[in-house]
């Protein structure tokens, strides 16, 4: 527990103040609003951290459909306030049109595995080389009302990897800070039946884009997993 130890001697107008429990070089600061911003700052950068810990033990639940595979990449941008990357698919595409997706597609004959083809339709349609990114995991396949069966895949990106939209795919790239999922909570649609069971489908609004179906799916669990925001999408009883 961070505890007030003891006052120095300071000029008029400070209040300066030693905070036991932190490092040397962080114990003299003002308060409230630098205790305040240091505070934040050590629980911004154990997000990924905690990430890192807690996906290796997730248990995958496999999903025994035979569909047409695909996977997508969940890109973390490493950053003391990470961020999703994200993208709006083009109105001319076939499938998803004008939606928010994670970058990613089906799986191609020569792709080797699943992984393979997360990072591909990534380097493909986001211009994401995998040389940036490190994978930390998968999380349990879902299947698309158009078929197909999506696994993915987390990864943390490093900060300073270019990203160049395919315009023939995507409309656009954005970001959105991984503390939003944290905080808000989705809305829930009325249960539908789907694939033999019943789900509630989840939609964000992030500025002007709805995040929902199965990319609010994906983010769900992995935040339900890692950071234990118990938001329950799948009606059991």
């Amino acid at each position: 527990m961070i505890q007030e130890n003891s006052r120095l001697p300071h000029l008029p107008g400070d209040d300066v103040t030693v905070i036991a429990g932190l490092p040397p070089t962080a114990r003299l600061f003002k308060l409230p609003f630098e205790l305040n911003a240091l505070w934040n700052a050590r629980q911004e950068k154990t997000v990924l951290d905690q990430l890192r810990q807690r996906l290796p033990d997730y248990k995958r639940t496999e999903l025994p459909l035979a569909l047409p595979e695909a996977a997508v990449l969940m890109p973390l941008i490493d950053d003391p306030e990470p961020r999703l990357i994200l993208t709006v698919r083009s109105s001319t595409m076939p499938t998803h049109a004008g939606e928010v997706a994670f970058p990613g597609g089906k799986r191609d004959p020569g792709d080797k595995n699943l992984l393979m083809t997360a990072l591909r339709e990534s380097q493909e349609e986001v211009g994401l080389d995998p040389g940036y990114v490190d994978v930390l995991g998968q999380l349990s396949p879902l299947a698309s009302r158009y078929g197909m069966k999506v696994t993915p895949f987390v990864g943390i990106v490093r900060p300073e990897a270019p990203l160049v939209a395919e315009p023939g795919e995507i409309e656009t790239i954005f970001q959105v800070p991984l503390q939003f999922f944290l905080d808000e909570v989705p809305e829930l649609s009325s249960p539908i039946d789907f694939f033999g069971r019943r789900f509630r489908i989840p939609s964000y609004y992030y500025e002007d884009k709805r995040i929902w179906g199965l990319t609010a799916f994906m983010i769900l669990d992995l935040i339900n997993h890692v950071y234990d925001a118990n938001i329950e999408f799948e009606v059991t009883d």
